[in-house]
This record gives structure tokens, C-alpha cells and sequence, in this order.
């Protein structure tokens, strides 16, 4: 479930011998959304003041880029649990950051850590949702920007490190919705003379490893009952369309 793993090993191991040029990139800006264009990226998904998640209509991804870059991500995926239909999982993933493309065509992501959040819900484990920091870098080998031949419309095709295709995105928004890039959530403060002051976390209880999500948070973020409804419906829909 984690999309960083592989990743982390591929940034240690081939990022350091690639240079970072700073290629301008202008074909990927906007916002871009799986074909449901129901999961966006913004504040209709994610609201960090109030720490809290909207739930998309239907499960899917979506990336924004601007072309100073800085790129924004909004995931929400229902897992189907076919021995057990009635225990679907579900996560909603947010984070944002910079990115650079490198000589070799590859895009390199790079999250603010303390800005990222993930809700994992598995409701036959846990009475209540995890809720979490999430930082996970990523290195796509490479994209294209090109008309899709049957919608007519502009998809973007993302190719993750190992070169299998991600699912395809479309332009939904140009320019894109995006939440400020700047860090949202700063752990720490700053006195006027620049000195460090003391640590202020906005969240104590979110465990700073995107790992991390099978440390419970008793009595703080509780998942809304229609959002196990949805994700169990949405669960069980895939089920029988692939034993029927």
C-alpha cells in the first residue's frame, strides 16, 4: 500500500548521479484528475486548518503542477476484500512540494514532510480511523503530455520509477487548484532576531513516519459513518463485478 518504498531506493541509488538542470515545464501545468475527475486536488479535499478531509463522490488521484515548481496530490482508493467483503479498507492521501525535471526526462517529487496527512480506515481492525503524517517522495521515469484519442481531451501519462504505467490523468483545471505551496503546518516558530523558538505542533498526536499508520489515534479523528458506507460500497461494487 505504501508507494514509497521502491521509490526511496530509487532515490538514493540513481538520483545521485543524475543533475538536476531545472528544465522549464510548462506541458504539465494544471490540475490533473483520473477519468471519475471526482478526486481533485485543493481545498475540497484537504483543509489544513481544520485537519480535515472531504470525501470524494469516487475513488481516485489527482496532481497539480505549477511551472515554478511546486506540485500538489489528492489520492483516495478503496480496497475490496474478497474473502471478506464486509471488511473493505480505505486511504486518503495528501501531501505537496517541489519538483524538478532531471536530464533524463525523469520527474523527481519532493513532499514538505510535516504538511502531509494520511486517513487509513479498516474498519474490522480498528473502531476508529488512523490518522497520520504522510511523506513519501516519488521519481517517475518519465511523462507524456498528449490528446486523448477517444475523449479528445489532454491526458497525462505518468510512468512510475520502475516504468509501469499509472493510471491515465486528464486536465481538469488549467491554471491549477491548489492549496498554497508554502509549508501549511510549521512544527516550529521564529522569533523576530531569527532565533529558534520553542517547538509548536499544531498535532502532538500525529506520528511523523508515513509508516505509521497502524498506531492508533484514540478519541481524536473518528471516520464518519458514510464514509465507511461509501467505502464499502464502493468495495463491494468491484467484488461483484469481478464474480458476476
Amino acid at each position: 500500500m505504501l508507494r514509497s518504498i521502491a521509490t526511496a531506493v530509487v532515490l538514493s541509488a540513481g538520483l545521485a548521479s543524475a543533475q538536476a538542470t531545472g528544465i522549464a515545464v510548462t506541458d504539465l501545468v494544471g490540475t490533473w484528475s483520473s477519468k471519475s475527475n471526482s478526486t481533485l486536488t485543493g481545498p475540497g479535499f484537504y483543509d489544513p486548518a481544520n485537519e480535515k478531509f472531504t470525501e470524494p463522490k469516487h475513488p481516485g488521484i489527482s496532481y497539480s503542477f505549477t511551472a515554478d515548481g511546486h506540485f500538489e496530490e489528492s489520492y483516495y482508493r478503496a480496497i475490496a476484500n474478497p474473502n471478506n467483503p464486509k471488511c473493505p479498507k480505505g486511504i486518503i492521501q495528501w501531501q505537496h512540494g517541489s519538483f524538478i525535471k532531471v536530464d533524463n526526462g525523469s520527474l523527481v517529487l519532493t513532499p514538505i514532510a510535516v504538511d502531509g496527512r494520511q486517513l487509513y480506515s479498516d474498519p474490522c481492525t480498528y473502531k476508529t480511523a488512523v490518522y497520520t503524517r504522510y511523506n513519501a517522495s516519488e521519481l517517475f521515469e518519465r511523462y507524456e503530455v498528449l490528446t486523448d484519442g477517444y475523449s479528445n481531451r489532454t491526458r497525462l501519462n505518468l510512468y512510475k520509477f520502475d516504468g509501469s504505467p499509472m493510471m491515465p490523468l486528464y486536465l481538469a483545471y488549467s491554471p491549477p487548484e491548489m492549496l498554497p505551496t508554502t509549508t501549511l503546518n510549521p512544527l516550529t516558530t521564529s522569533t523576530p532576531g531569527g532565533a529558534k523558538a520553542t517547538s509548536k505542533v499544531k498535532r502532538a498526536d500525529l506520528p511523523l513516519n508515513h509508516n505509521a499508520f497502524d498506531t492508533r489515534t484514540p478519541g481524536k479523528i473518528r471516520a464518519d459513518r458514510w464514509w465507511w458506507f461509501g467505502v464499502f460500497m464502493t468495495a463491494s461494487g468491484a467484488v461483484l463485478y469481478l464474480f458476476f
